[in-house]
């Protein structure tokens, strides 16, 4: 048993054991009691300051508004968490730069006043010559008194000063950088992209960053966690701030946040987390200051930090007191309109971070299942700054070795020599003690040294010595044959009779088998065969044949159950255990789902088989799409995800549009839920997004197009798609006419996980506001028909990156490449079309459908 559970705990499931470990590590934090730095004060962007100051992101100015206010209440380090990797103009800006481009290049500027001096000159000649004084005196005496000569150079340079003025008052970015540069104390926050890199960078961080860098490094073989990519901050607001530091949480592998990295390595250089910049700024140390020993930890002025061989620190979070939270989050418009005074934050470390729905994500903690980032960063520093966090040693894991080995030899060599009641107590006090070692060295002395593996192996070691000493097994067995046989098989008979098989089988298996009860399973074989359920039919068949192998035509059924079991699976894969009902063969009767006869399979898809049907009563063929809810998702949620399904089945059956996939009828059956849909002699448009593939350019305006009325006209019903894609567009190539299908079956799992936990859809057509989690409308179906018109154009996706995280980053950030420089034959009012249809503000995209309809049909009659 020793081996056995050595090898499951370190190995084969050491990464659930682990998550024992981890629990025991929280436990701990959540038992110690220390109190936070009062140097640390959280400024929140939090949903009252969203629904008060507009929708977000805010113009930069209304930052740098609140820096201000900071700076002029005497805040020690103000450490902004927003992230400005990519610059902000107002749209009024470019205009204004235009007019003062086309002023500076006007004749006003450049020719006029030359013109007015020559006048000037010529005028003073002709008078030297002496001719013609008194029309010589009329032009002088106009030209001293003229404005051109009296304001015009005047009026130029205020209408200059003026358009500088509106220069200023729209250059948000220049505000931002002004209040940094006033402040002199601001730490920028910036992006790693963890991972190992390949190569070499593609060009080096920019000098403030640089800046930031750690340059007293002890050398070690560990090195810290490595980076592949940076997102430095704009050069105005970087070289504004006294320092920047780095954003890049690393989770544990459940997904909650147990450490800082307090250093990464981006291609030999060493840079810094923002926690650990804000401390040093707290103790007043620059960069240079700050020592880190590679492998061991970093020391900042006189605090030594431990941390782990990459310079992970195992940070400290704290907990309520008294039900209130360790640190006060205060309203960015509660600070910025003065409610609260800046003179609260004196001598403190400002935290400037988001903690509203849909901005940021929330982060798991030993002490909260949801912890803003932002009061995440706040624990960190304050962890830093009073020395509390947890320590790790190098002889943990020897330690937890050797309480093994002591457990194994009391189970092996101790346990069998003592009476059971004393074994129980020295099992219950060396398990007692391990656990309140390991919680004690956490609370008293801030050591992690785990435990509960051995705690576990001492405690099931002790019940299965115990249940082996006793003979508990051969007790139980003997309790179980005495069972009530003839109760068992009342209730075996009565679950048979109300179409409970397996709660039937479950019972009958309890009873002592005679040739009474035979009789009764072979019924039960022959009722799992009538449901087309052929592996629980085998399972019957077994359980018979170990008793009487050769009753009635046994034999004949076992092999033909075990031949069946071995079929295609209607709703599911080819394990007989998971079986509920197959296709027919030539010997049985075809299946039905409903009312629908099951002909043949037609293909699978990610929630489940498709399936040629026929409706028996009217001879229509329909196409029968079956999703095994029980399967995918957990008992819990069952039961609403049914109701959702028929809801959205309903809903869309209301749908009548000669480019909608009609939907007839919906049920459950089998364990199975299926929806009955016109049956298309076609296929979808996936075939045709690669660039060997692609349909005439005139085809995909007009199929998309129709594609677009359709979506206009459910939108109109109230209905979104949610998740339009090449895969859920029919053509019809014989009529060349396109349905959309799948109407409703993206809303049926939203907010859902299936088991893997991954959410379903397609990333790569999803709308911004739908990968953010926010509300849709049938403007997000515009914007994946968009992708959709694209990648049918091009053979390309809009978007593209190697990571999830990327590619949502890319969506919701990045403009798409024009299409005309992937294909360049294409019209180029395409690309106007796109651009539209691509908006990341969902209020300057088409707000119809039929909108992008009408577009594309005015392209198609002018190519």
């Amino acid at each position: 048993m020793t081996v056995v559970f050595a090898v499951l705990a370190y190995g084969v499931w050491g990464s659930v054991f682990q998550g024992l470990e981890r629990w025991g590590y929280d436990l701990g934090v959540r038992a110690t009691d220390k109190p936070p730095s009062d140097r640390v004060a959280v400024v929140a962007i939090d949903d009252a300051s969203i629904a008060n100051l507009g929708r977000w992101p805010w113009p930069r100015d209304l930052h740098a508004r609140m820096i201000r206010v900071l700076a002029q209440g005497g805040a020690k380090a103000i450490g902004s968490t927003v992230l400005y990797s990519e610059a902000q103009q107002d749209a009024g800006l470019a205009y204004v730069n235009a007019l003062v481009e086309s002023f500076m290049q006007s004749p006003l500027v450049n020719e006029v006043p030359q013109e007015v001096t020559a006048l000037r000159e010529q005028i003073q000649a002709l008078r030297a010559t002496g001719v013609n004084r008194q029309p010589v005196q009329a032009l002088q005496t106009l030209e001293r008194e003229s404005a051109l000569t009296n304001s015009l150079g005047s009026d130029i340079e205020q209408l200059a000063l003026q358009f500088l003025e509106a220069q200023d008052a729209l250059n948000t970015d220049a505000k931002l950088a002004a209040a940094f540069a006033q402040a002199n104390n601001v730490i920028q926050a910036m992006i790693f992209e963890l991972g190992q890199p390949q190569g070499r960078p593609d060009q080096p961080l920019p000098d403030y960053v640089q800046a930031s860098a750690l340059v007293n490094v002890q050398t070690a073989e560990a090195q810290p966690i490595p980076t592949v990519a940076a997102f430095p901050p704009i050069a105005p607001l970087g070289q504004a701030a006294v320092g920047i530091g780095h954003l890049s949480l690393t989770a544990d592998v459940d997904g909650a946040q147990r450490y800082e990295p307090l250093v990464l390595e981006h291609f030999g250089a060493y840079y810094p987390s923002l926690p650990l910049m804000l401390a040093a700024r707290a103790l007043n140390l620059q960069p240079e200051d700050i020592e880190v020993r590679l492998g061991e930890g970093v020391r900042l002025g006189g605090l030594t930090i431990d941390t782990t061989a990459d310079l992970r620190m195992y940070n400290y979070f704290y907990g309520e007191n008294n039900g209130n939270a360790p640190f006060a989050v205060d309203s960015f418009f509660d600070v910025l309109n003065g409610n609260i005074p800046p003179s609260k934050y004196r001598d403190k470390l400002v935290l400037i971070g988001a903690s509203a729905a849909g901005i940021g994500d929330s982060v798991a903690t030993p002490v909260a299942a949801q912890m803003p980032p932002v009061v995440s960063l706040a624990h960190t520093v304050s962890s830093i700054l009073e020395e509390h966090f947890f320590v790790r040693p190098a002889w943990a894991g020897w330690a937890g070795l050797a309480a093994f080995l002591l457990g194994a030899i009391w189970l092996i060599a101790g346990l069998p020599r003592l009476g059971a009641g004393i074994a129980a107590i020295i099992t219950l006090i060396l398990a007692l003690g391990l656990f309140l070692t390991e919680l004690v060295l956490m609370v008293t002395q801030s050591m992690w040294i785990p435990l509960l593996i051995p705690v576990v192996f001492l405690v099931l070691g002790h019940i299965a010595m115990t249940v082996k000493r006793l003979r508990v097994t051969e007790r139980l067995k003997m309790a179980s044959e005495l069972e009530g046989a003839e109760s068992n098989k009342m209730l075996g008979l009565a679950f048979q009779g109300q179409g409970q098989l397996d709660m039937a089988f479950d019972k009958f298996r309890k009873c002592p088998v005679d040739e009474g009860l035979l009789d009764v399973l072979y019924n039960l074989g022959l009722d799992y065969e009538r449901k087309r359920a052929f592996g629980k039919a085998h399972a019957v068949y077994q359980h018979m044949a170990q008793h009487q192998p050769n009753f009635r035509d046994l034999q004949d059924k076992l092999k033909r159950a075990k031949k069946l079991e071995e079929t295609v699976i209607l709703g599911g894969g080819s394990n007989g255990a998971g079986a509920t009902l197959i296709t027919a063969g030539d010997d049985m009767e075809k299946p039905m789902l409903g009312r629908y006869e099951v002909v043949k399979e037609l293909g699978k898809g990610a929630m489940g088989t498709v399936y040629l049907g026929k409706d028996p009563k009217i001879g229509r063929t329909v196409a029968i799409k079956t999703m095994a809810l029980q399967q995918e998702f957990e008992a819990d949620e069952l039961e609403d995800v049914k109701a959702r399904f028929f809801r959205e089945a309903e809903t869309a059956g209301r749908l009548a549009h000669p480019n909608i996939v009609t939907i007839y009828d919906a049920g459950e059956e089998h364990d199975l839920a299926f929806i009955a849909m016109e049956f298309i002699k076609g296929y979808d448009l996936t075939r045709h997004t690669k660039s060997a593939g692609l349909l005439p350019v005139g085809d995909v305006l007009k199929l998309i197009a129709d594609a677009a009325e359709a979506l206009d006209y459910a939108h109109n019903q109230s209905i979104v798609h949610r998740d339009i894609k090449p895969a859920n567009l029919m053509w019809l190539p014989d009529d060349r006419i396109v349905k959309v299908t799948d109407f409703g079956i993206a809303r049926i799992t939203d907010a859902s996980k299936t088991k893997t936990g991954m959410v379903l859809g397609t990333p790569s057509y999803m709308s911004p506001e739908q990968l953010s989690g926010r509300k849709v409308d049938g403007r997000s179906d515009i914007f994946s028909l968009t992708v959709t018109l694209y990648q049918l154009l091009t053979g390309q996706l809009p978007f593209q990156a190697d990571s999830m995280a990327t590619l949502m980053y890319k969506i919701a950030n990045d403009p798409h490449a024009p299409a005309l420089t992937l294909r360049p034959d294409l019209p180029e009012s395409i690309e106007a079309i796109l651009v539209a249809g691509l908006q990341k503000d969902l209020d300057q995209r088409y707000a119809r459908a039929g909108e992008l309809a009408s577009a594309l049909r005015a392209v198609q009659v002018a190519s």
